[in-house]
């Protein structure tokens, strides 16, 4: 089996654990071929946490859910150094960040202080302890989630964080015909009838290839040319809509435009393509692009949401 159709294989694992949400899965799935750090926004409920759970099944690499909470200290994600009595010396004992893939629940609930820890795990995939430098495994990849309905406890994170995630996705409620069959399977469940099906653990060393192998999809420049417009579109958007001049207070950096290469890439890779097409970029650009700009209040007073922008933006620049 090629190492493309590996990777569907576990797309459709993902699918018999998760109803719908197929946006979610892809998203997850792009993660995981670029590398790039995924933050799920959604109500309770909405599968957030059973879906990074069904991908980290479906990988054989080391998983570990962090739960967020407002007493954390930075030292329970990365580690510290201890006091060996029997050496005479400090030895350092890894934290749960030292494992492949991170399920960071419920992020807005850490302190500011653990923010900056993790910041740097994310961005260097390494961490600092007592000036020691210790790398993080090539795989590394966190997949955070936070509930948007709760605010008390919470600490909002820093845009400087905000921008190291590949991709921000927001999550809407079931429609009747999916939440129907959720119904059934939690009954098929409850009985004891086993509703999963088996596959086979994608290694490490697999999805590395992957990566490599998606780094080399082609994309011609005029649509890298297309991903320059729409992302610089963010940092001026009166040049597409001058009577919303006002309503950011900052555009998408270049990294924006790197995140959406390497996405809509790894979307052309799914759809067993050699090559990038139009609505690849289109599809992944919200989820790109949501949590790097910053609306101003002239845009909350006339309740223009940041999905409102980027809808506006890829209705405005020409499609090569």
């Amino acid at each position: 089996m090629s190492i493309q159709n590996e990777f569907l294989t576990l797309r459709s694992h993902m699918q018999n654990t998760i109803v719908g949400q197929s946006n979610l899965l892809d998203r997850l799935m792009v993660g995981l071929l670029t590398g790039g750090h995924i933050l799920l926004e959604g109500a309770p409920g909405l599968a957030k946490t059973t879906a990074v759970n069904a991908l980290a099944s479906g990988v054989h690499a080391n998983f570990q859910r962090i739960q967020f909470t407002p007493d954390l200290m930075p030292g329970d994600l990365t580690g510290t150094e201890v006091f060996d009595q029997k050496e005479g010396s400090f030895r350092f004992i890894p934290g749960p960040l030292f494992h492949e893939i991170i399920l960071a629940d419920e992020i807005n609930r850490a302190p500011p202080k653990v923010q900056s820890a993790l910041l740097e795990a994310m961005q260097e995939h390494q961490v600092t302890i007592g000036g020691d430098t210790h790398a993080l495994s090539d795989l590394f990849i966190v997949m955070a989630t936070q509930n948007p309905l709760e605010q008390a406890g919470t600490y909002p994170l820093p845009e400087a964080q905000l921008d190291r995630f590949l991709l921000h996705v927001t999550l809407d409620y079931p429609d009747a015909e999916e939440e129907l069959v959720i119904l059934k399977r939690d009954q098929q469940q409850h009985f004891g009838e086993d509703t999963q099906t088996e596959t086979s653990p994608i290694s490490p060393e697999t999805v590395l290839a992957a990566r490599r192998e998606v780094a080399e999809i082609y994309i011609d420049e005029q649509l890298e040319r297309y991903i320059i417009a729409i992302v610089a579109a963010t940092r001026k958007i009166e040049s597409i809509a001058p009577e919303w001049k006002d309503y950011l207070i900052a555009g998408a950096s270049p990294r924006a435009s790197i995140a959406l290469l390497r996405s809509s890439s790894a979307l052309a890779y799914l759809a067993k393509r050699d090559h990038v097409i139009p609505d690849d970029i289109i599809a992944i650009a919200p989820d790109v692009l949501r949590h790097r700009i910053i609306p101003g209040y002239a845009a909350r007073a006339a309740n223009v949401s940041k999905d409102d922008i980027i809808k506006r933006i890829l209705e405005q620049i020409p499609v090569p």
